[in-house]
């Protein structure tokens, strides 16, 4: 029997990493790479930890998808993200030419989406909003818990 996730299903995984990063009192976003229905990575935010501004949990996936496989490119495969990319992160998923982005929660200050002429790889699909309540909340209660 072979069971079919679906996009809410690898978004909760991608949760679970960001719930790690929340406390490891990173900033909790998380991210995993799923290629033919299989998870081949799971990552959260380092940038703390390692002290590396470009350690975030997206960066962090493609390197280590990228490992699992083999290869630098990511065509047949989707990320999951909490939040959505930076424009760091989102070029370098564009220049993984990964074949899906799914995220949940937009950043409206630092997200890729709303700079003019930002183009992801023509091939990659995107979808965005996939329990963006609960991913939001996750990052709203870490910036609260911040500020007390």
């Amino acid at each position: 029997m072979i069971i079919v996730h679906d996009d809410e299903y690898f978004m909760r995984q991608a949760l679970v990493e960001a719930k790690n990063a929340f406390g490891l009192d990173e900033i909790p976003i998380g991210a995993i790479v799923v290629c033919n229905g299989t998870i081949i990575a799971r990552c959260h935010n380092l940038t703390e930890r390692l002290n590396d501004v470009t350690a975030h949990a997206e960066m962090q996936a493609i390197t280590a998808a990228a490992d699992y496989l083999g290869g630098k490119y990511l065509p047949e495969c989707t990320m999951y993200i909490t939040v959505e990319p930076c424009t760091m992160c989102a070029g370098a998923l564009a220049w993984s030419q990964i074949g899906r982005i799914v995220y949940g929660a937009s950043d409206n200050r630092k997200g890729f989406s709303h700079l003019q002429n930002f183009v992801l790889h023509p091939k990659t699909e995107l979808t965005k909003g996939v329990l963006e309540e609960e991913c939001g909340k996750l990052m709203k209660d870490f910036f609260k818990k911040k500020r007390m």
